[in-house]
């Protein structure tokens, strides 16, 4: 079996997903839900770091209370070509544990740290039953870049079937305020969202 992975998916339907990576704090993602849920957008996934879970497992629930799609983003914040097979499952295994614990979901999509990887690491990870999902758009909400950069970044020559990279994590200060703005000229292009299972459930064989 061949393993790759997900930076978009070739699809008729005019859908995109937006995906949100969650690694430490507490100020930004409450702003997050709350800018999706007031814009009605209730299809997003969120991949969750599991040390995170665990020091805020009262916002972890409130990801799975709004309906969004949970995702992993591993245990520790580290490069995953850089360690061994054993490392890197051990990790992963523990992450899954402590997500299911908090929050009830058994995570089959997995966003690597940084979004590092290899083949060795996208193969590993699903003869661990993953699927690894990086992105096609990224708004580089992380680096604070000026809303209006997020702003374009993230909206501009966009496509359908194409996975967006944001953060809800509180290094990433300019993202809910730059979020509106997004989602009203992804709308206006006249984009549906998604979560990733959905998207690829929409794949043109």
């Amino acid at each position: 079996m061949s393993y790759e992975a997900v930076y978009n998916v070739k699809t008729r339907k005019k859908c995109i997903a937006l995906t949100f990576d969650v690694g430490w704090g507490k100020k930004v993602l409450t702003p997050v839900l709350d800018t999706l849920s007031s814009h009605h957008v209730y299809k997003a996934t969120f991949f969750l770091s599991s040390t995170w879970v665990k020091e805020r497992p009262k916002l972890a629930l409130k990801v799975k209370a709004k309906g969004y799609e949970i995702g992993s983003h591993g245990h520790l914040h580290e490069n995953y070509t850089e360690h061994t097979n054993k490392w890197i499952s051990r990790e992963v295994k523990k992450a899954e544990s402590i997500i299911k614990k908090v929050t009830g979901v058994k995570c089959r999509l997995i966003r690597t740290p940084n979004g590092d990887m290899d083949q060795r690491v996208i193969r590993l990870l699903g003869r661990l039953g993953y699927r690894t999902i990086h992105w096609k758009v990224d708004s580089f909400d992380w680096t604070n870049p000026g809303v209006e950069n997020i702003i374009r970044k993230s909206s501009t020559n966009v496509k359908p079937g194409d996975v967006i990279l944001f953060h809800a994590s509180d290094s990433a200060r300019q993202t809910a305020k730059a979020l509106p703005a997004i989602l009203r000229r992804l709308r206006r292009q006249g984009f549906r969202f998604v979560t990733i299972s959905e998207l690829l459930s929409m794949r043109v064989k």
